[in-house]
């Protein structure tokens, strides 16, 4: 009998420390949780089915097959070209719609009443990914953890299909599948608050997501999961800078340097995280506003929590985004040109950061809006220190069967109290759209590499 109640005793005070060392490092689901992957869920720990309305439908695969002609490298056409919307939401039937739009879409509705609308097309669940990527995301259902703000434990798929706090659903739209690496020819442009369009930025650009190296595994893995190389080839005074970065889940082992023209010489940021202008968008946006959430050192200044997950109107599927003849084509005044996005109803995950006590950072709360199926944050609202809601981020996710996977391609933002935007990543014009590449030598992504190919 008292060897029955020590078993006892040894086996719930196991279970006490096991349940206290999960709360604190975010433990995996069980494996029952994890077998909803291959139900219920999706692989990537979406809701498989549709919703009631029948106007979500249920995810059947993903789109894996590429439209004719396609080659790699070239033109991302408009993959559904003959639809046409379903309605369009405008300042004077906003209220009828209001549940399914965040609150920078309502702001920029009440202030463009006459020229700013969204066009609400039929919705397709088109993200797919490679078998290797769903197993890897299985196997990271029940051994990943959330050591304090960092994922342990997870590699080459969505690190927490079943996410238990805002944090991992942020690490999951930070390690999302868009591929394993790619090259892109786009332009950056700025709009002011009078209505004048300037180009800011003409790029080239080398990314790798080493997360994702199918060579790799979770033994090698050092925590380095994004590799980015961007050399300016316009607007003239521009021309021959440089950016590299190496970020990793590990706070303190993020790098990136900058070449700076005329001087020849390239120099370590001290800062490139959080708040701090990005010369990647020539300064018009901060670090942590790229891809609408990019620097993982801003995680520990704020508290992140789940609002709940519901059905809202997103842009998706927008390849049309890049078929006009020349950039220009696709912005109006103050804002992309509604004729050249497309919105669609999906379900996404509410995440809300609100900044610590004692921490500084120029928006004091922001509401991010990730897509269940690729874990893609396609919007977000920023509040500033005053409480004003300040900026909409935005992304134009498009689709890339040829991966597959749906990519967040363009991102920016709209300033909602100032009336300026920064769309970055714009490849309407270009000959060459989001090549995708064979794995990068890790040597590309070096200051040395950058220095080498210094043009001024």
């Amino acid at each position: 009998m008292k060897q029955h109640y020590k078993l006892l005793f040894i086996s719930v005070f196991c279970g006490l420390l096991a349940a206290i060392s999960c709360d604190t490092a975010f433990c995996g689901v069980s494996a029952q949780e994890a077998e909803r992957l291959k139900s219920t869920l999706t692989p990537l720990g979406a809701e498989k089915a549709g919703n009631k309305e029948g106007t979500i439908p249920a995810w059947d695969g993903g789109l894996t097959k590429t439209a004719p002609g396609f080659v790699n490298g070239g033109k991302r056409p408009d993959i559904f070209p003959n639809e046409k919307p379903l309605y369009s939401i405008k300042a004077v039937n906003m209220d009828q719609y209001a549940d399914k739009l965040n609150e920078g879409t309502k702001a920029m509705l009440k202030k463009y009443p006459d020229t700013y609308q969204i066009d609400i097309y039929p919705t397709h669940r088109t993200h797919a990914a490679p078998q290797w990527v769903y197993d890897n995301t299985y196997l990271n259902a029940t051994r990943g953890e959330m050591n304090g703000d960092v994922p342990v434990k997870v590699y080459g798929g969505t690190p927490f299909p079943v996410p238990q706090s805002g944090k991992e659903v942020i690490w999951n739209h930070l390690l999302r599948w868009r591929g394993t690496a790619w090259h892109t020819d786009f332009t950056g442009w700025m709009g002011t608050d009078t209505g004048k369009l300037v180009m800011l930025l003409e790029s080239k650009n080398d990314q790798q997501s080493s997360y994702y190296l199918s060579s790799g595994s979770l033994d090698s893995y050092d925590g380095l999961y994004y590799l980015v190389r961007s050399i300016n080839t316009g607007p003239p005074i521009r021309t021959g800078e440089a950016i590299t970065g190496r970020i990793s889940q590990v706070l303190d082992k993020t790098s990136t340097w900058v070449y700076i023209t005329g001087q020849r010489r390239v120099r370590k940021l001290p800062l490139s995280c959080c708040d701090t202008p990005t010369p990647f968008s020539a300064g018009m946006s901060s670090f942590d506003e790229v891809d609408i959430f990019l620097t993982t050192e801003t995680i520990p200044r704020f508290d992140w929590n789940i609002v709940g997950k519901k059905e809202m109107f997103i842009p998706y599927n927008s390849n049309k985004f890049n078929e006009p003849g020349k950039a220009e084509d696709v912005f109006s005044d103050h804002f992309i040109n509604p004729d050249h996005l497309r919105w669609e109803l999906h379900r996404v995950w509410v995440v809300e950061a609100v900044l610590k006590e004692g921490q500084r950072h120029t928006s004091h709360k922001t509401r991010y809006y990730i897509d269940e199926d690729s874990w893609t944050a396609v919007l977000a609202d920023r509040w500033d220190a005053k409480g004003q809601l300040w900026r909409m981020l935005i992304s134009v996710p498009i689709s890339a069967p040829d991966i597959p996977a749906t990519v967040n391609q363009s991102w920016g933002y709209y300033d909602l109290l100032g009336g300026s935007f920064f769309i970055n990543v714009v490849m309407a014009g270009k000959a060459e759209q989001w090549k995708v590449m064979p794995p990068y030598p890790d040597s590309v992504f070096t200051p040395d590499a950058m220095a080498g190919e210094g043009v001024r």
